[in-house]
This record gives structure tokens, sequence and C-alpha cells, in this order.
């Protein structure tokens, strides 16, 4: 995936190999003149991108495997099989390969994404606009915008619009107490104290917490740690662990428990969730 560093003065560049017109190197985005650029790159795990943004909005299609974006002081999201994550321009974020991964990259101009989210998400990926992905990747840089190639452009970029977020959010606190929690769960999901033995271990009140945890993440500290433990979850299924070792590590009573709460936030059970 192609590296861009956020400048005060100038727009991120993009590195010379990797986009050419008529054999040429460009190092900009907005010099291809066209509404998309669309480019595939295929990493295996561990695979680390630094935290950079660009100058145009990027939809970060799985074809295959599990990366996690962060996006830095907002957040970070679990990006499986079939999903994208829509990151609009200037961004701040980074990208971390779980699991080797199959990416295509749909870079989209200002003027093409005014409609589209001004914060980042993860969506579904309908039948449709994988296809539609997958057949734009095989267009040439400068591409007929007049033609069958600009249309179907067009319809991706109408289906863009209508396609709704998927629950794989985990906001990020900006509070002292709640920055030490988050990154406790972080480590350990399982972690069973509730938001009173936290509030004395942290020196504070519990009614204090749970504001806070409200007005900073929009969840109440029980559903920000089941997400916690939902985001960890769909990283060691992607990565073929059984769902018995999952639900007993990360502190359900049982497995039932565990898929029941998975199928309740994500709509399918953990053996299905990946299917296409």
């Amino acid at each position: 995936m192609p590296i861009y560093i956020e400048k005060q003065t100038e727009l991120p560049e993009i590195p010379k190999h990797w986009v050419t017109l008529d054999g040429q190197p460009v190092n900009r985005l907005e010099h291809v003149p066209r509404r998309v650029v669309i480019r595939k790159a295929d990493h295996e795990a561990g695979f680390y991108s630094p935290y950079h943004s660009h100058g145009w909005g990027q939809l970060l299609f799985i074809a295959d495997g599990l990366i996690q974006v962060s996006a830095r002081d907002i957040g970070y999201w679990v990006v499986p099989p079939q999903r994208a994550v829509w990151i609009p321009a200037f961004i701040e974020h980074d990208a971390r390969t779980i699991h080797p991964v199959q990416m295509r990259n749909v870079y989209i101009a200002p003027e093409a994404s005014r409609d589209l989210p001004d914060h980042c998400q993860v969506i579904h990926v309908t039948p449709l606009l994988r296809e539609l992905i997958l057949e734009m990747v095989s267009f040439d840089t400068l591409y007929d915008e007049d033609g069958t190639q600009g249309r179907i452009v067009q319809v991706f970029l109408d289906q863009l619009k209508t396609i709704p977020e998927a629950p794989l959010h985990l906001p990020h606190p900006k509070s002292k107490s709640l920055i030490v929690i988050a990154h406790r769960l972080r480590d350990n999901p399982a972690d069973p104290r509730s938001i009173d033995e936290w509030a004395t271990e942290l020196g504070t009140s519990a009614r204090s917490l749970a504001r806070h945890f409200r007005q900073e993440t929009g969840m109440t500290f029980g559903q920000w740690r089941q997400q916690v433990r939902l985001l960890a979850a769909l990283t060691r299924i992607a990565q073929g662990d059984a769902v018995a070792n999952v639900a007993q590590d990360l502190g359900y009573s049982s497995q039932s428990a565990f898929i029941t709460m998975f199928r309740k936030a994500l709509g399918k059970t953990p053996g299905r969730y990946f299917e296409l």
C-alpha cells in the first residue's frame, strides 16, 4: 500500500513507482485527471504501514485476509474479508496486516467524494460493489471517462453512497483514566473487572467513569468492553482459532453465550461470518 506523509504546505505524494501515465511516473494523485485511481496490493501477515494521510478519500477493500486500521486519536477498525474501510482525505491513519491480505485500494477525488461520509467507517461490500471494484482494478490509469469504464465508475460511486456502516469500530477515549482502561482491556479483553472496580483502582468514582465513557466514545463501559472482545474475536477467528477457545479466552461463560453475543452484534454466527 502506498504511503503518504501529510505536510502543512503541500499535498501528500505518491511514490514514483506506484502510478505512471504513458510510462511516466506521477507523484501526486491530483495530477491524475480522473475521479478515481485504483490499485491492488497483496501483503503477508505483519506488514505495517505507519501513520500517513492521503489528499483523496480512500476505500480500502479487503478481497481476502484481515487488516487493522487505526485513525490517530479517533479509534481503530478491524476489516475482515469482503468488507472495506472508508478513510476520508487527510485523516492520519495506519494499517497493520493481521492475516495475509489481498487489498484493492480505490482513491476518490474530492469532487467525487463530497456526498460520502466525513468519518472513517467499515462497510459491508455488496456483491455488486465487489464486482465493480474488481472490474475497475483492471482499468488503465487514464480509463475512458466517456465510455463504458466511466459509466462503471459512476455506478460504483452511486452504490458507495448507499452502503451501510458495519459495527467494527472501537472509538478511542481521550481522558487519562479511560485511556488506562482502554489499553489494559485491549491487552486483556477477558479482564472481568466492573466499572466500580476500575474506579476504585484509579481513585475516581464509577459515576464519573461511566459519564466520560458515554461522552468520549458514545458507548457505555459495558458496550465498549464488548466491542473490544468482538474485534479480538474477529482477529483470532480469521487466523483459524477454534470458536470454543476464543470464547473461553475472552471470558465468556460458555461457547453458546459467545455465539449469541457475536450473532447479535454482527448478524451471523462466528462460523458463517467469513463466508462470501
